[in-house]
């Protein structure tokens, strides 16, 4: 799924609004929530590791531009009850507003309806919003202009690409040009269109007299061309088998009956034996299970994944008995789904986990 880069100008607003302000006529209200799911390319393209969606900021408003909510994803309510209507659903790991170094965003939108006295979820997947370029220049392009400066520009803004740089400039999608200065007068080799998710590699290079012309050559490296590589979760037969694949455990339920599948999630409590729709978030006095959600502000048991710790190394490591400050970490952890256990969807026989 491609999502193009929307820069909303809205009020701050630190807390969510409260229930009988959100606007609109009075009357039989809906209910809208969210889950924010990962693409595979936040592993494979420009990030090592997949940002904590935890901390991804997240904006609701209505038709009108009113804003609903605006903070982390994290720290998010589970539902807000809204009047009939639209609403812009958005979040993303940063704001990005002129072109800057390393700064891929990441994130979504989603404009969903809303009816009277229905419940709509809203699946966000996260995904490279903005684009990148990267320049290579070789030592003929040196030595022809050894006090030239090459910039990347837009309508954004613009970055000076010093001769040592090496980092990816990244850039709203659209139209790019790579600019020389050199003598005084300034020079546009090339410009080229982005596309979101995709980061272009360009070598610069000065070709010399005696191959029969001169001046500047531009190749593109397309090994370095990510574009078009969009990763439905679900739609991946192999996903969950490893970590930098693994399921978020929104997710579960699809995966019922699979056994050695990776999810990943927040610690939210346990003690899930106890009467209730909520798990437990403190005094935890079991040792062998937890809940995880799909973020870390999450308590409804309905919402969560119970994960199985059996005696030895797991349960050593992640039981909330012993590790009462683990509420609110992301984990990764390694099972067999079943679709019952202490009331909701459960992980059983865990075997392998990784804590961040």
């Amino acid at each position: 799924m491609r999502t193009y880069c929307w820069i909303a100008l809205l009020p701050l607003v630190s807390a969510v609004v409260a229930c009988e302000d959100f606007g609109g006529a009075e009357g039989e209200k809906g209910e809208l929530r969210w889950t924010l799911e990962k693409s595979t390319d936040l592993f494979t393209k420009a990030s090592s590791e997949m940002p904590d969606t935890n901390d991804f900021l997240l904006t609701i408003s209505d038709a009108g531009g009113r804003v609903l909510y605006d903070g982390t994803y994290g720290a998010s309510p589970q539902a807000l009850p809204v009047q009939e209507g639209s609403y812009l659903v958005y979040v993303r790991c940063c704001d990005f507003l002129t072109p800057a170094f390393d700064s891929a965003q990441y994130g979504d939108q989603q404009l969903v309806v809303v009816r009277a006295g229905e419940s709509v979820t809203v699946r966000l997947l996260c995904t490279m919003m903005n684009a990148g370029v990267r320049l290579r220049r070789g030592s003929d392009f040196l030595a022809a202009y050894p006090e030239g400066v090459v910039y990347l520009k837009s309508d954004k803004g613009r970055l000076m690409y010093a001769y040592r740089e090496d980092r990816i400039a990244y850039f709203h999608p659209g139209a790019v040009s790579v600019t020389l200065f050199n003598e005084g007068k300034e020079e546009t080799l090339l410009t080229r269109t982005l596309l979101p998710q995709q980061i272009l590699t360009l070598s610069l290079r000065a070709s010399s007299p005696q191959s029969g012309h001169s001046g500047i050559e531009v190749a593109v490296d397309t090994t370095r061309n990510w574009t078009s590589e969009d990763y439905l979760i679900g739609g991946n037969g192999n996903q969950g088998s490893e970590p930098s694949d693994a399921c978020s455990v929104a997710d579960a339920p699809l995966h019922i009956g699979e056994k050695q599948v990776w999810f990943y999630g927040y610690i939210v409590g346990g003690d899930l034996t106890a009467a209730g729709k909520s798990v437990k978030t403190s005094g935890i006095t079991k040792e062998t299970h937890l809940a995880l959600a799909a973020r870390s502000s999450v308590t409804e048991k309905a919402a969560c994944l119970a994960v199985e710790l059996p005696k030895g190394a797991v349960r050593d490591a992640l039981n909330l008995v012993s590790h009462p400050d683990y509420i609110g970490r992301r984990v990764y952890v390694r099972g067999e789904v079943v679709a019952s256990y202490f009331g909701t969807t459960g992980l059983k026989s865990t075997s392998e986990y990784q804590l961040k």
